[in-house]
């Protein structure tokens, strides 16, 4: 299984305002930290924003910050919110499947049963987990380059 970019930029994004919780933080900047075009984030903003896990300030002193603890914020519940779809194989596209083995074929109950694992693996991480104290410093000397 493979994560879109745009759950990966979802997460670094959520990332980086954890680390800098005192303060607003511009897409621009983000990208400048990453090397991601703003563009694109913008995008992943608006999808964390419409999610409900960050707050978006319109003007010239605007910018991105999370609305929860990063202790609430559950990395399971992030994916599932930017991920479009789960669909591993063609059989779980049910209106486009046409797989003709797809009545013997027990390929699609392990698969279901290993996306489950995987979601409820994360489900037990939150944001805070990821940002740790000791690293902060590391991390914000890493994204300024």
């Amino acid at each position: 299984m493979q994560l879109t970019v745009h759950t990966d930029y979802a997460l670094r994004v959520l990332l980086y305002l954890a680390h800098f919780p005192d303060r607003q933080v511009t897409t621009s900047e983000i990208g400048a930290a990453y090397g991601i075009s703003k563009n694109h984030l913008v995008r992943v903003v608006q999808t964390l924003a419409t999610a409900g896990f960050v707050k978006v300030t319109a003007g010239r002193f605007g910018g991105v910050r999370l609305t929860r603890t990063p202790e609430s914020i559950r990395l399971g519940e992030v994916v599932k919110a930017t991920e479009a779809s789960f669909r591993l194989v063609e059989c779980h596209d049910l209106a486009n499947n046409t797989c003709p083995i797809v009545p013997v074929c027990g390929l699609k109950t392990m698969l279901d049963g290993a996306l489950a694992a995987f979601l409820l693996e994360l489900e037990q991480h939150t944001l805070a987990d990821l940002v740790k104290p000791k690293s902060r410093s590391k991390f914000v000397r890493l994204v300024s380059g």
